[in-house]
């Protein structure tokens, strides 16, 4: 019995031993946990993308059974966690847009926080003019007033808020951007409370809220940068120091409220509901509609329209409304990185408007009045070297504009634009026609500083520039702003040559 036992025994090994060494293992191929990863979230049993990469977890989960659980019926067993909802493209992050003529060019902030994000502005230039005007006086421009002398332009403290979905934006405003911004805004000789004291020390000032739908909606009110005329506001990040007419005679900034809609990652629209054309009020009863749209749809392409109308926006006349188109395009044509010439860009844009109503007529002389339109057209090509190290810009533009409506009012005898002058009058009909180049170099060590160095030409068909005499009395500013002084002719001439040095600094 005992020998039968032993022999069966060795039996039963022997088996248990060819059993085993008959089991085929079968190979895993190398990408097998990606296959089943894929499988599983297309049928959403585990929160993967369809890529088969793991979703990073939006908080650590105890995925540990309760001792319960093992008895109850399967339904009540720990569930598998759904896929995570995918997180819409921000808009314009697909891309890098440093490049864009008006974008700033830097690329992170050193002083973002939590729920701020710092921002610290400094344009700080010296303008030789070759006319010498005697009172350093400049005319018809925005960007700069003086000249012979080291001036802060502009100097701006503030930053973006952002807690949650509400959000703002304050940015202060010192140096001679204060002065002179107010002074061409006509709106507050109408009504009380002084508005252009009120504001002068905001360039941007809003807060709104983001909605999380499509790409996003942000709903802002307050004082915030208009689009019209390509240029930046800040001079850091524009390819010129002094730019076209097109730019610096149309409006800076808004006042009022806008919508801005992302239906995709590379589409922004953008409705306006303003006071006016860059006012702090309105200049009569009727605010300003407006919008822009803005096309990306690569890296190397933007589209940006902006529209404006029904606002009656000369003061004291509320029968004349105002109608303007402004659109650009600008394209990245060469990307190298790693030659000595390694970038270039140009940036095209044409503006048209009129005014219609208010003795003055849209579409040419007729029994409404003389002829109120504005055509201007201005170009610049961009040229970066040695790893963005240092930039060339190239370009001007010209402008038509008779009843003269957006040429900036001269400062003769402290003549603003609510209060005009008879040295330069502003009538239906009165003609003025200029043109401008300019080429600019800049020196850029690091993303947060430029040193730029620029030739402007400018010329007029009309006297019009700071001549050697200057625009100022003898004896400085006499009784109303722009006012007839007996004795006195400001020196105003057809053309101006100037070279502008800045620094430039944004953090």
């Amino acid at each position: 019995m005992k020998k039968r036992i032993d022999q069966l025994e060795a039996e039963l090994k022997n088996r248990k031993a060819q059993e085993q060494s008959t089991t085929v293992v079968p190979e895993v191929p190398a990408n097998a946990a990606v296959e089943v990863g894929v499988a599983r979230a297309q049928t959403g049993a585990l929160p993967w993308t369809s890529s088969g990469q793991a979703l990073a977890p939006a908080a650590k989960r105890d995925t540990a059974a309760p001792a319960k659980a093992q008895k109850d019926p399967p339904a009540a067993l720990p569930q598998a966690d759904e896929p995570e909802k995918k997180k819409a493209a921000e808009p314009f992050a697909f891309a890098d847009f440093t490049w864009l003529n008006g974008n700033s060019r830097t690329t992170e902030s050193p002083l973002e926080m939590k729920a701020f994000t710092g921002e610290f502005r400094a344009d700080t230039s010296y303008i030789y003019d070759f006319n010498h005007p005697q009172d350093h006086t400049l005319v018809g421009t925005s960007e700069s007033g003086r000249t012979g002398e080291v001036q802060v332009q502009q100097l701006g403290i503030g930053g973006d808020f952002h807690y949650q979905n509400v959000r703002g934006r304050l940015m202060t405003q010192f140096g001679l951007y204060a002065t002179m911004t107010p002074r061409n805004d006509a709106s507050p000789a109408r009504g009380q409370w002084s508005l252009a004291d009120a504001y002068r020390y905001l360039s941007e000032a809003y807060g709104g809220y983001h909605f999380d739908v499509w790409h996003g909606i942000n709903v802002d009110a307050g004082i915030f940068m208009s689009y019209v005329g390509l240029f930046s506001y800040y001079n850091f990040d524009n390819w010129a120091y002094q730019p076209s007419y097109v730019s610096s005679n149309t409006p800076w900034f808004f006042n009022g409220v806008r919508v801005q809609i992302f239906p995709t990652e590379k589409l922004k629209i953008e409705p306006w509901f303003i006071n006016g054309w860059q006012s702090y009020g309105k200049f009569n009863s009727r605010p300003g509609l407006g919008m822009q749209i803005q096309w990306r749809p690569n890296g190397y392409l933007s589209i940006v329209g902006n529209q404006y109308g029904v606002g009656t926006d000369t003061l004291g006349i509320p029968g004349r409304t105002r109608y303007h188109t402004d659109d650009s395009i600008q394209v990245k044509y060469y990307d190298q990185p790693a030659k000595l010439f390694d970038k270039s860009a140009f940036s095209l844009t044409v503006d048209a408007g009129c005014e219609s109503g208010g003795g003055v007529s849209c579409f040419g002389n007729t029994q409404g009045g003389p002829k109120q339109s504005f055509l201007g057209l201005m170009f610049y090509n961009r040229f970066w070297f040695h790893k963005d190290l240092f930039g060339l810009a190239l370009g001007g533009g010209k402008m038509s504009n008779p009843g003269r409506y957006l040429v900036l009012m001269p400062p003769i005898n402290g003549a603003t634009a609510a209060s005009g002058t008879p040295y330069f009058t502003e009538n239906p009909g009165d003609p003025f026609k200029a043109w401008d180049a300019s080429a600019s170099f800049d020196y850029m060590p690091q993303q947060f500083v430029t040193f730029r160095f620029e030739f402007d030409h400018r010329a007029a068909n009309v006297p019009y520039f700071s001549g050697s005499g200057g625009v100022t009395p003898a004896g400085g500013n006499t009784g109303p702003a722009g006012s007839v002084v007996p004795g006195f002719t400001p020196d105003l001439r057809k053309t101006e040559n100037r070279i502008n040095i800045a620094v430039l600094v944004k953090l």
